[in-house]
């Protein structure tokens, strides 16, 4: 039996040391985690232990990532912006699958300084469309992340975005379900 939830890989996709990443997708998982409709399987790159080139057989550990992406129904893409880009390790990510990505629906969170890492939302956007993905057109920026949360690791204002992050899921279960439904009534293909 499939399950009825919409199954939504998170991709954690920094993994430098003393990254910021771990702290956004803590607040994030735990906002999804309270919409009924989405089983979360959080991916964070950091623990993958990728390997620095792209091989035509891939380590074990890179394949599981892989085999991963191809169960799930949705993503969310946790992005820092790093000098106007995404990190290197997300793009290694990318790269290492094709159909594991195709006819879903991708959506993002990002962090960072003055922009909030949208620059690197909008190169993401053009990669996803080449890997026949399904961007969605809202997403979460974190402008100024180190001041918006605590020591802890909460938000100290957090209306603002835990109602963009609701937003963007509710469009991430819909999209999910009529792709996921697309898919079975008629396999994709590149």
């Amino acid at each position: 039996m499939t399950e009825a939830r919409i199954r939504t890989a998170v991709i954690v996709g920094s993994t430098r040391e003393g990254r910021f990443g771990d702290t956004v997708a803590g607040w994030f998982v735990g906002r999804a985690a309270l919409n009924s409709e989405i089983k979360i399987d959080l991916i964070d790159l950091a623990e993958v232990n990728l390997p620095a080139i792209l091989e035509d057989t891939p380590p074990a550990e890179v394949q599981a990532m892989t085999s991963r992406f191809a169960e799930a129904d949705a993503f969310v893409v946790i992005t820092p912006e790093y000098n106007h880009g995404y990190p290197a390790s997300l793009k290694f990510a990318l790269d290492s699958a094709r159909e594991e990505w195709m006819a879903k629906p991708v959506s993002f969170v990002s962090y960072g300084g003055i922009s909030g890492g949208l620059r690197s939302v909008e190169q993401l956007r053009q990669v996803c469309a080449e890997l026949h993905m399904v961007s969605l057109r809202d997403c979460v920026s974190l402008h100024m992340c180190h001041a918006l949360f605590d020591e802890t690791g909460a938000l100290k204002e957090p209306s603002g975005p835990n109602a963009a992050a609701k937003m963007m899921l509710d469009q991430l279960v819909w999209w999910a379900t009529a792709l996921r439904n697309a898919r079975a009534e008629r396999p994709y293909g590149s």
